[in-house]
């Protein structure tokens, strides 16, 4: 799952310097997506439509593989350059 979220932050909206969280539990998997405060409204998107359209490809994989999936999205605290 978290490959899919890293490929679609990197390739897909060319952020390359998020970090993603896997947390599971029960069958049950918290991705949290790590940004820069800079970043954190391109991958919220207007009206949050990103994040969103995100959050469904995973929940539909999450479906797929008989798991339930949350995504958030957090500011990163820490700044590696």
């Amino acid at each position: 799952m978290k490959k899919l979220i890293k490929y679609l932050l990197e390739e897909a909206m060319g952020i390359k310097d998020a970090d993603i969280e896997e947390v599971e539990e029960n069958g049950k998997v918290t991705l949290t997506i790590n940004v820069s405060p800079e970043l954190i409204g391109l991958v919220i998107g207007k009206g949050g439509k990103t994040i969103k359209a995100i959050q469904s490809l995973a929940r539909i994989r999450g479906k797929l593989e008989k798991r339930i999936v949350f995504v958030n999205v957090s500011e990163s605290t820490s700044k590696s350059q």
